[in-house]
């Protein structure tokens, strides 16, 4: 296992904590009695708001419409009439509309066998005209609207697609229990991507804390050759067909689909972020300032993949998914597939509540999540977790003075000089910090992790970020 593929530089080794939910099935969260609806659940535009108050609204109805191409659809989680429409904050301090709806009535689905879909014979066009109408998202934190993601322009050409299924934050497993209990649903979702962006080769990367995922992935691929006529087995990879009367779904027959494969990775922090895991796999790197697809590479979400597997299969929009509640202080952690709207208590509720009161809870991750204050902050698209902290592994030292050591440039993913960039955007200096790569950190939070002054160096990261938009407008 020591020849496991990862990125060269930077990167911390954090205890991933994920003893707490990994071996736990994901069951249902219970429905909320009332949905806090956003219509900024992801990253762009917000959605325009298509329903008032009063009116009745049915599971999976469009309630938010995109409100322009770099935006997203929002559907209705649950069956009801709407409450209210009104303003509330959101885990990340986006002030955003909501519509609050009231559950009333039953669950279209209820007690249906569901029905698969034909996509096969779908153009990409349709496809991603699918995508486009069910809402899906980029799962894994970022939110970027998939059918912009997908949509390659013209000139370009897609060399490798990657589905990530990496998730290095510390404490959450909604990935990996997907990854475990969904594989098949997830190799469907990379084979209509594989349609619409037809890459050369796909890779599957896993870290190796995840055996059990990486096993299910293996197999679910081996098994997701489909030929035309079931009357042939097909043994042999170097085998060519020649005979006409002969049809076979993948004209390059090959056995275990060599040219997708699972690549288990050594554990390191931050590589689930797409730009180290493009480094990880492929050894290329992402020019400063650039995309994926500049050096031929497109990156995808397991959860994202799974999503896309629902809306083309089952004309499902995005209206739950997977939400890992975790932590010391979480009574009976869990792995729990959420309606988006529920508010954030009543996931807390569903897991027994806190054997104390937290000292710290977070949504998302530890090390790039968002604190919270309000137990009825609603889950959205991008919730992938909420944490629970004690006050002893809050503990946090005092800060103070930098002194220069230089351990945040040693773990710094990007080759970045944090502190440099701290200090530039501590004095005011936007313009300095930007010129120094300021809009290539990723917030990964290492050099906050290593700082042994004990500087939120995020922070004065997302301030300098936030502070250099408004010197520009």
């Amino acid at each position: 296992m020591n020849d496991l593929r990862t990125f060269p530089k930077g990167g911390i080794h954090p205890h991933d904590n994920k003893e707490y939910t990994h071996h736990l099935a994901i069951r249902n969260a219970t429905v909320p009695a009332e949905a806090v609806i956003s219509m900024h659940q992801h990253m762009g535009a917000p959605a325009e708001c298509v329903v008032q108050a009063g009116d009745e609204v049915r599971e999976g109805m469009l309630i938010g419409r995109a409100s322009g191409v770099f935006s997203s659809n929002v559907h209705c989680p649950v069956p009801g009439t709407v409450k209210e429409i009104k303003e509330v904050y959101l885990a990340t301090g986006t002030k955003s509309k909501v519509v609050v709806v009231s559950l009333e009535g039953s669950f279209d689905q209820s007690g249906k066998v569901q029905q698969f879909i034909p996509w096969e014979s779908s153009s990409p066009e349709e496809l991603l005209k699918q995508i486009r109408e069910m809402g899906i998202v980029g799962l894994g934190g970022a939110t970027f609207p998939s059918p912009i993601k997908f949509t390659i322009r013209e000139g370009a050409a897609v060399d490798c697609f990657i589905a990530n299924g990496v998730e290095c934050e510390p404490y959450l497993t909604a990935d990996h229990r997907l990854m475990v209990e969904k594989s098949a649903e997830i190799v469907t979702g990379i084979r209509i991507l594989q349609k619409i962006l037809s890459p050369r080769t796909i890779k599957i990367g896993i870290e190796e804390n995840k055996p059990d995922a990486i096993e299910a992935m293996r197999a679910a691929v081996d098994q997701s050759i489909e030929v035309t006529d079931p009357g042939i087995e097909v043994t042999d990879p170097g085998i060519e067909v020649t005979d006409p009367g002969i049809e076979v779904a993948d004209q390059s027959i090959e056995v275990a689909d060599q040219s997708i494969e699972v690549v288990p990775l050594k554990m390191k922090y931050p590589q689930g972020d797409e730009k180290q895991l493009i480094k990880s796999i492929t050894g290329r790197e992402v020019p400063s300032g650039g995309l994926p697809l500049d050096i031929g590479v497109v990156v995808s979400n397991v959860g994202t993949l799974f999503a896309i597997f629902e809306a083309v299969t089952l004309n499902k929009p995005l209206i739950e998914r997977i939400v890992t509640v975790s932590g010391s202080v979480i009574k009976t952690p869990a792995n729990l597939k959420v309606r988006l709207g529920t508010k954030i208590g009543e996931l807390i509720e569903d897991c027994g509540g806190f054997t104390e009161t937290p000292a710290k809870l977070i949504a998302g991750g530890p090390m790039m999540g968002f604190a919270l204050t309000d137990l009825d902050t609603p889950v959205t698209k991008g919730t992938s977790g909420i944490i629970a902290l004690s006050r002893k592994e809050v503990g946090r030292a005092r800060e103070t003075s930098c002194i220069s050591c230089g351990k945040c440039i040693t773990v710094c993913p990007m080759g970045l000089g944090p502190t440099s960039l701290y200090k530039w955007i501590d004095h005011g200096e936007y313009q300095e910090a930007l010129a120094e790569g300021l809009m290539d950190c990723k917030e990964c939070g290492c050099c906050a992790f290593v700082c042994p002054a004990h500087i939120p160096l995020v922070q004065y990261m997302k301030l300098g970020k936030i502070m250099s938009r408004k010197k520009k407008a």
